[in-house]
């Protein structure tokens, strides 16, 4: 496939076919995204392949805790999990017990059947060769993302030359610790994301973007759009 026609077209796959997928395909996706950037070229990622079907059940319910608070505070009005003017996370809204609602259960189909997936990933980063050079900033950390994102993002192109498609998640993330001990994680490995991916029931033709003109200035935030007029 074309690489701008694969950029432009590949959106988040959530409903997939029964189809089973080899190994030896994602060993070809893994093998294609295994050449993305990372800081000083460390490599720092990790990939498990979940298998197990109890494994896969376990960790699907710690991802669900994940989206389950997720959605409570989206329903309360607020952007899950974003930081404020001061570019620190205030909290959840006053009043909601975070623990309790991830407990309660949020009905969407891809999260409540995410063990099902053909192919589900857990990609982790090895703390130790990532240069988080925002680590002493006042605000949420994003730095250190680069370092494994990439090649995240890689997979989720390879394997859409695969004919498969795929979705990112990072709810697991809220549950790093019981996560971490189920897949026998050292602390100084970080859980990034949980990655599914299947032939999907549907493959989406046209994203709907923001134009560049609205994300794009010049000089300064608040110069000018790039338009390239």
């Amino acid at each position: 496939m074309d690489l701008l026609q694969a950029m432009r077209t590949n959106g988040s796959v959530r409903a997939f076919r029964s189809d089973t997928i080899s190994d030896e395909t994602v060993v070809r996706v893994l093998d294609s995204a295994r050449f993305a950037p990372s800081g000083g070229n460390k490599q720092g990622w990790h990939v498990i392949v979940l298998k197990d079907p109890q494994l896969r059940a376990k960790i699907g319910t710690l991802a669900r805790r994940g989206w389950n608070q997720y959605a409570a505070m989206t329903a309360a009005g607020v952007r899950p999990f974003a930081a404020d003017e001061t570019g620190r996370w205030p909290g959840p809204p006053k009043g909601m017990d975070l623990e309790a609602e991830g407990l309660n259960d949020r009905p969407w189909p891809f999260m409540d059947a995410i063990e099902d997936s053909p192919v589900l990933l857990v990609i982790a980063a090895d703390l130790r060769v990532i240069a988080a050079v925002d680590t002493d900033l006042d605000r949420v950390g994003v730095v250190a993302g680069a370092s494994v994102y990439p090649f995240a993002q890689n997979i989720l192109l390879a394997a859409r030359h695969e004919g498969l498609g795929g979705v990112l998640t990072t709810f697991l993330v809220r549950q790093e610790p019981a996560a971490q001990e189920l897949l026998r994680l050292p602390k100084w490995m970080a859980i990034t994301s949980l990655i599914a991916l299947g032939v999907p029931e549907h493959q989406n033709s046209k994203l709907t973007r923001r134009p560049v003109s609205e994300f794009a200035t010049v000089d300064r935030f608040d110069g000018p759009p790039l338009t390239g007029n």
